[in-house]
């Protein structure tokens, strides 16, 4: 099985670093990321998107579990540029869990 580019990832947070560096208007990371509630409100969105992630692996609908998947590793990472953890954060994790 060939590794996978999981660059798109990079991409999607550099994305978000960049809005919550240079806020745009109409953004909807900057929206999460300026939010009243403040890192609630990013946290209720993993939570929901957890939530339906799990509802459509339950439903056993394949296209359903990819697209809840996107929304939820989105709003990771999203969280992790809120909270300033860079995802070579991560990757270190699992390199120290691998070993």
């Amino acid at each position: 099985m060939p590794d996978t580019d999981l660059s798109i990832l990079n991409e999607i947070y550099d994305i978000i670093i960049e809005r919550k560096n240079t806020p745009a208007e109409n953004s909807y990371v900057c929206s999460l990321l300026n939010h009243r509630k403040g890192i609630d409100k990013i946290l209720e969105k993993v939570g929901e998107e957890a939530v339906e992630t799990i509802l459509a692996a339950k439903n056993d609908n394949r296209e359903e579990i990819i697209y809840e998947s996107a929304d939820l590793l989105f709003h990771l990472l999203v969280m992790l540029a809120a909270k300033g953890i860079g995802l070579e954060e991560i990757a270190e994790e699992f390199k120290k869990r691998r070993k």
